[in-house]
């Protein structure tokens, strides 16, 4: 019995070091910096737990305590390290079934605050703060990778740093460190947001414009909607499958408040599952999908959010990354459902599957926990084709870690192509492995998104995604 379980738990560290080589060939990490207004509502501390079990898929250059509309006059960095105090129970568990966790020392050096002050008025001369020193340190690394800023509050302490930058840099040094920005903010939450658009032009950003959520697409994470999973987001279920008996981690996720984990949409885009490609928003993933134009101003100041003491809204200036529609046939009610939200929540059960299966692997070891698949395709991810020609979609070489039973799904992501149409992959089932595919007739060059989704039969059922962009040509 004792030789079993050795080789088990070999088996499971080579596993483990085949998931990170496969990792690494994928691409570099990305460099991840959260701004939070902790201590504001439950909800930062939720999007924090989550955040730290996918801390091995990312560099975390900084975990910046900040205000917000909701917490105008305090910052709450011990918060922070509470939280980090669990994660540091549990790290070396997590390292068991994945490589690359972070120490908690690594992480308590990166906690840093900014000013306890609302909004611009933390803007400008005489304004520094130890967190905006820290983001423009950041930038200043050489490093190429871009810096993903993941704004869970009001996003002032980086309009310090920009302010600074723009003050004690030439403007051609100071356009690179621009560049290397991509910002993700949960609405606007103080007017330092806007201000920074205004200002910036060249900064990625990628926001729901507006001081209320009316329209947000993040709201698509865990709000009741038709046709969405609620199950997955209910009291009920995170007390089952992420509170109770999952150890210190799971014991330190708050009761919902407000809504469940508003923040998270701001990283989901940057987990490694095979779907999200963070540099193209308009793909779509499970951050929700988004795209690139101006958008027609809205008084997000109505309906359930309504609130008279909040700021005005304010016509945007510049494109910016902002809401998209997709339409999503239901897998409760097969209705089809269409809007912006529809973007997060139509993966609302494989991501909270994720969750509770990394909060699994917090106390277990490798062979009592379920693993991601791992996809793989016998063509490019990438190829052209001409009107009218046949070509296959082929995932042989899939493989699962545990040995899983795998299904398959191959379906048309329709909104991140360019073709404005339904590509049949009748007759055949869309759930083979491999399927003979006829290119659409066009009349100009048009990009075609399939994605091929892997989900195992273990427990939580776990999935991961290829996607296949196909160019045809007339």
């Amino acid at each position: 019995m004792k030789k079993v379980k050795f080789t088990l738990v070999v088996v499971g560290l080579v596993l483990s070091i085949f998931n990170s080589t496969v990792f690494a060939q994928l691409g570099k990490k990305p460099r991840v910096l959260v701004l939070t207004d902790i201590e504001a509502d439950p909800d930062d501390t939720q999007s924090l737990i989550r955040f730290l079990l996918y801390a091995n898929q990312w560099d975390v250059e900084g975990l910046i305590a900040t205000t917000s509309i909701h917490q105008q006059s305090r910052v709450a960095p011990e918060s922070i390290l509470t939280v980090l105090e669990a994660y540091k129970k549990v790290q070396p568990n997590l390292l068991k079934h994945e490589k690359g966790y972070p120490t908690f020392d690594e992480l308590k050096l990166k906690v840093k605050k900014g000013l306890p002050i609302y909004g611009m008025q933390a803007v400008g001369e005489g304004k520094e703060s130890e967190g905006a020193n820290w983001i423009i340190k950041t930038l200043e690394k050489n490093d190429d990778r871009p810096l993903w800023v993941s704004v869970w509050g009001g996003p002032n302490t980086l309009a310090q740093a920009l302010w600074k930058i723009e003050h004690t840099k030439t403007a051609t040094e100071a356009e690179k460190l621009y560049k290397k920005l991509r910002v993700y903010t949960i609405s606007d939450q103080d007017d330092s947001g806007p201000w920074i658009r205004q200002h910036f032009p060249s900064v990625f950003y990628v926001v729901t414009p507006g001081y209320n959520y009316a329209f947000a697409t993040w709201l698509g994470m865990a709000f009741p909607m038709s046709g969405s999973n609620t199950e997955v987001t209910s009291a009920d279920w995170l007390a089952k499958n992420i509170q109770q008996g999952h150890g210190p981690l799971g014991a330190a996720y708050p009761d919902v408040a407000y809504g469940m984990e508003g923040d998270t949409p701001s990283f989901l885009n940057l987990i490694n599952n095979g779907l999200n490609d963070p540099e193209h928003p308009n793909y779509g993933g499970w951050g929700g999908r988004y795209e690139y134009y101006l958008p027609e101003f809205q008084d997000s100041n109505t309906g359930r959010f309504k609130r008279d003491v909040w700021p005005k809204d304010e016509p945007e200036t510049r494109p910016i990354w902002t809401n998209a529609s997709d339409s999503v046939v239901s897998p409760l009610d097969k209705n089809t459902y269409s809007g912006n939200r529809e973007t997060i929540w139509r993966w609302r059960t494989e991501f909270q599957n994720d969750f509770a299966a990394r909060i699994l692997w917090t106390t277990k070891n490798f062979n009592e926990c379920n693993h991601p698949p791992v996809p793989k395709l016998a063509t490019s991810d990438k190829f052209t084709v001409k009107s009218g020609e046949q070509f296959h979609l082929n995932a042989a070489g899939t493989t699962d870690p545990d040995g899983d039973s795998m299904s398959y799904l191959w379906f048309q992501y329709r909104e991140a192509g360019t073709f404005n149409g339904t590509v049949s992959l009748k007759p055949y089932s869309p759930n083979l492995y491999d399927i003979p595919v006829t290119a659409p007739v066009v009349n100009s060059v048009q990009t075609i998104h399939f994605v091929l989704k892997v989900t195992d039969k273990g427990s939580p059922a776990l999935t991961r995604y290829k996607r296949v962009i196909v160019t045809v040509e007339p």
